[in-house]
């Protein structure tokens, strides 16, 4: 993380979920960041002095405290949705409600838990859910960056969030075709996904994607 940034105060939708967890210990690691403020529709048992969780239904957001830069980490399956349109609702809706409720409280980046495959064309609903949230999001912030990983490797159990099945057959065989499979489509663990955000949001001018084999990279080094 550059040394030079100035203090500032972030938002974060989807610190309970795999990427999103991350992303809070990277926030909190970045001494940087003097307010972390946390949308939640329940209580964390990790919150820090310097973060601020707030009991929100996402569909009635209140205004939101002033900050200069939001993460958007929320995201659900179908299954545990439970239809296509439970799952619009918290990977699109929700997650453009913050994104609009942070521009309006000064917000001027942002960045997003995509996936790789996102097309608001595509005639796959969960790739072109993906797909029109990033546009959406396009022409909301100076600066956006929108990671775009593959297969997520991380600890799931510990987040009550089992993998799903075809996720259990993929990984392991994703992980040994790694070198050969493209940059894009190789598994990325969901921490390096956290740190690659946190380290180019605060910098972003313009729209930056960042395919799998980038945040590795980026979430791997000292340093962005």
């Amino acid at each position: 993380m550059p040394d030079h940034l100035p203090p500032r105060k972030v938002l974060l939708a989807g610190a309970t979920g795999l990427v999103g967890g991350h992303i809070l210990q990277a926030l909190l690691a970045d001494q940087t960041v003097n307010e972390i403020h946390i949308l939640s529709r329940r209580e964390l048992a990790h919150a820090a002095p310097r973060a601020h969780v707030h009991l929100v239904d996402f569909a009635r957001l209140p205004p939101l405290p002033g900050v200069d830069e939001v993460y958007l980490a929320l995201g659900t399956t179908i299954r545990v949705a439970g239809s296509q349109q439970a799952f619009r609702a918290v990977d699109l809706d929700a997650n453009l409600a913050v994104a609009k409720a942070a521009a309006a409280a000064g917000a001027t980046r942002a960045g997003l838990v995509s996936a790789v495959g996102a097309d608001a064309g595509s005639s796959v609903f969960y790739n072109r859910v993906k797909g029109e949230l990033e546009h959406a999001l396009k022409g909301l912030y100076p600066g956006l960056v929108i990671a775009q990983p593959s297969l997520l490797l991380g600890d799931r159990d510990s987040l009550q969030q089992p993998m799903r099945w075809g996720e259990k057959i993929a990984a392991p065989v994703a992980q040994l075709f790694s070198p050969f499979l493209p940059g894009r489509y190789k598994p990325v663990h969901a921490s390096a996904v956290a740190k690659a955000l946190v380290r180019t949001v605060p910098v972003s001018r313009g729209i930056r994607v960042l395919a799998s084999d980038e945040l590795a990279e980026l979430g791997q080094s000292p340093a962005a």
